[in-house]
């Protein structure tokens, strides 16, 4: 049966946080207030779930696995009355109409579909994630290197790896460490409003490019005296791959490349 139950939790990419002194570690750092909506990923046994109710009067979990979502009704219904249960999956649920947090130790396999969920949530204000250590280090930049989906947000959004968690933390114990991934709104944008569509138009034409260098890509919509112009001005090498330029260095090719 414990065989059963594992293979379960494999396929559905759980890992569940066992060391309580880490689940408070991440729950301090997602800075919940207690007037907060906290919409919880991935529950599981409730790990971050004991303490955010603790912190914040509403908290809203949203669980895949039935067994485990009935459970935590069960164990929460008298001692947290502001626990509402969800089954089923996050990805497909709609955003609260008011401003709200995210916090969870989320499955690896969904990690990509929650953070796009995330990024699309109009009255979203910080997501605080438990991923694979190499994800959030790919997206925070940590190599000196820039994804798409960092690059695309960043005027908008920060990115920021707030820790390390020791693999063995989890059970069933994954092969690779994890990261806490935190999302931070802007309470403004870095760029005006009226530039963020120009912004995203131009990262997608950057990273939609086969093969060469930035310089080639943004060729084929702006002439080549002003993507040169636009490349000195950002101090971006003629010859520099895509994933080498930096959020700041974008949002100066959006300055000239528009003017």
């Amino acid at each position: 049966m414990a065989r059963a139950r594992n293979n379960d939790r494999r396929r559905l990419s759980q890992n569940f946080l066992t060391d309580p002194a880490t689940a408070r570690w991440v729950v301090r750092i997602a800075r919940v207030e207690p007037e907060d909506l906290v919409v919880e990923v991935g529950p599981g046994d409730g790990a971050l779930t004991r303490h955010l109710t603790r912190d914040a009067r509403r908290v809203i979990a949203h669980e895949l696995d039935p067994r485990l979502a009935d459970r935590l009704a069960e164990r929460y219904r008298e001692r947290a009355p502001g626990l509402r249960v969800v089954r089923g999956d996050f990805t497909l649920s709609r955003p609260p109409g008011s401003p709200f947090v995210v916090v969870g130790n989320i499955p690896y396999s969904r990690t990509s579909d929650i953070v796009r969920w995330c990024l699309q949530a109009r009255h979203l204000t910080s997501a605080t994630l438990v991923t694979q250590l190499e994800y959030a280090r790919k997206r925070t930049g940590a190599y000196g290197r820039w994804s798409k989906v960092t690059v695309r947000s960043w005027p908008e959004w920060s990115w920021n790896l707030a820790g390390r968690i020791d693999r063995r933390r989890f059970r069933p114990v994954p092969r690779v460490d994890s990261g806490v991934l935190i999302l931070r709104a802007r309470e403004e944008p870095l760029l005006p409003r009226e530039f963020l569509g120009e912004y995203r138009s131009l990262v997608e034409l950057g990273f939609g490019g086969v093969g060469g260098s930035l310089s080639a890509s943004l060729r084929r919509a702006y002439p080549a005296r002003k993507v040169a112009r636009a490349l000195d001005a950002a101090r971006v090498a003629a010859g520099a791959p895509v994933g080498l330029v930096t959020p700041g260095q974008w949002m100066t090719l959006t300055r000239v490349l528009t003017d």
